[in-house]
């Protein structure tokens, strides 16, 4: 039977008006994706995976989609539909996968359902336009401007994720900014094809705007309560940012810092973390007047390399200023590195640290890297031999580094590929000799077994200047044992970590897999 065509709405208008729609659902499409695997990151972690098969579901999906719309009958009902489908369940898609996370315990199913309904919907949108435009009689719309449109549209919503919605709205924000623009088309059309569309898509229209206005007005307080079950802890601050999530969690005089879900450092022991990490090198470098440290918003790195009065000045080189603003401002936060970052030694720099190097002129004395886990691709190019090389360029003779390096008992070969790697890397001022290695762990409560590695041209053997007054956990009794490996942490023999050929986030998956399932 062949499809009989209802008449349509006359006029140039009508054509602009569709084709501008179809602008705004190629934005609304690739944001949702966007959602989908920014709070997959977020939660889980591995952004390159999870980015992956949230493209790799949506793909499918809407291959899917552009095959049922064969099937429809009555394009423009379906096109109205499709716009109220997608408004409520693209706009609900980010608390749909954060509940299904903190309260269900079982997002993967809640990730493909949602990546599945709203990837068959934005399927249906292109097929659907080309088939009512294809009546059409005053202005001979192709298929080439409906594509043309859907792509800068995708463009567009690739610019707006980054630097307007997540700085401005976050995750939750977005999904329902979006949701409302859907439902905004859906009324368009629900105008532009009224003969084709009766009471039922009229209220369920006015359901999906209610139900988009209440997500709308109680998202800050379900994520809220969603986080609270999560963190266990009263949440105390927790906003999005152009590159994390943070969230700030205290219960009483205890507080906790979590990026993106992964724990920063708890104030009942992250002393032990900060002392481990940053006093063995200030110790052991010949001088310590100019000191980078790369990572480390926080500003608790930043106070014990104050201690030392032979700094000069402190580079701190973190890329998200959200983080240092709010370490160094905050009337909670500052006073936990004694407002470290708030003294004139301090020189903040907001960028990646890779970028800062190529344009760094400063040779420095010590060199700290306080940085994430490489758990994916995007930081562990900061764990490769390209940019340790890189770092050594702007070192000083004798200078001295140290990098946290992950657990040796949990991710056993992450750790000792980091060490590899380091130990691989050309020592500056230096033809044909490589840096000198001392791996070395501690126990952190809040981490379990922690490992670093440490290194220079010329590491001396033995500290050159005393650890400072005040510290709570590291002695020299202390130090030499944190240098002991038990056999279950021993050495391994592994191939550094190059750019192109980065091992670390699957090791390190692999190996924290084998103790947490």
């Amino acid at each position: 039977m062949t499809e009989a065509k209802a008449p349509v709405p006359n006029g140039r208008g009508t054509d602009i008006a569709l084709l501008a729609a179809t602008f705004v659902l190629a934005i609304c499409g690739l944001v949702y994706e966007l959602i989908a695997g920014a709070a997959s990151s977020y939660l889980l972690g591995d952004s390159v995976y999870h980015f992956s098969l949230v493209i790799g579901l949506f793909m499918t999906a809407m291959g899917i989609g552009a095959y049922l719309s064969r099937h429809i009958i009555q394009p423009e009902r379906a096109f109205v539909a499709a716009q109220i489908g997608l408004g409520v369940v693209g706009g609900f898609s980010a608390m749909i996968l954060f509940a299904a996370f903190a309260l269900i315990e079982n997002y993967q199913p809640f990730l493909f359902l949602v990546c599945g309904v709203v990837g068959t919907l934005v399927g249906l949108e292109i097929p659907l336009v080309i088939r009512i435009l294809e009546g059409r009689k005053a202005l001979k719309i192709t298929l080439s401007n409906v594509l043309t449109v859907d792509y800068v549209g995708a463009l567009a919503a690739a610019l707006l994720f980054p630097l307007v919605l997540i700085p401005q709205l976050g995750l939750m924000g977005a999904g329902f900014a979006l949701g409302a623009l859907n439902l905004a088309v859906a009324a368009m059309g629900l105008w532009l094809f009224r003969e084709h569309c009766g009471t039922g898509l009229r209220l369920a229209l006015a359901a999906a705007i209610l139900a988009v206005a209440a997500g709308t007005f109680w998202s800050e307080r379900a994520l809220g309560g969603m986080e609270r079950r999560l963190y266990e802890n009263e949440i105390v601050l927790a906003q999005d940012t152009p590159y994390q999530r943070v969230v700030v969690a205290r219960d009483g005089p205890r507080i906790q810092l979590f990026l993106n879900g992964s724990i920063q450092f708890d104030t009942l022991d992250e002393h032990r973390y900060h002392e481990s990490l940053v006093h063995p090198a200030m110790t052991h470098a010949p001088r310590i007047a100019e000191v980078v440290i790369f990572g480390g918003g926080d500003g608790m790195a930043v106070r014990e390399v104050l201690r030392y009065p032979g700094v000069q000045r402190v580079t701190l080189v973190d890329i998200d200023a959200a983080v240092t603003d709010l370490f160094r401002d905050h009337p909670l936060l500052a006073p936990l590195n004694d407002r470290a970052l708030a003294d004139p030694r301090v020189r903040i720099v907001n960028a990646d640290a890779w970028e800062f190097l190529k344009d760094e002129t400063t040779l420095f004395d010590v060199a700290i890297l306080d940085l994430p886990d490489p758990k994916d691709l995007a930081v562990a190019k900061l764990y490769s031999r390209a940019f340790y090389a890189a770092l050594t360029r702007r070192m000083a003779a004798g200078g001295v580094m140290v990098t946290q390096a992950t657990s040796p008992l949990y991710a056993r070969k992450t750790y000792w590929t980091i060490a590899a790697t380091i130990a691989a890397t050309r020592a500056p001022f230096a033809t044909d000799d490589t840096l000198r290695t001392r791996p070395y762990h501690s126990y952190i409560p809040s981490f379990g077994e922690w490992g670093f590695v440490m290194a220079g041209a010329r590491l001396p053997a033995v500290p050159l200047r005393a650890l400072p007054d005040g510290l709570r956990y590291l002695d020299g009794e202390t130090w030499q044992a944190m240098t002991r490996f038990a056999p279950d942490m021993a050495r391994l023999d592994l191939p550094p970590a190059t750019l192109f050929d980065q091992p670390l986030p699957r090791l390190y998956e692999e190996g924290w897999g084998e103790w947490f399932q």
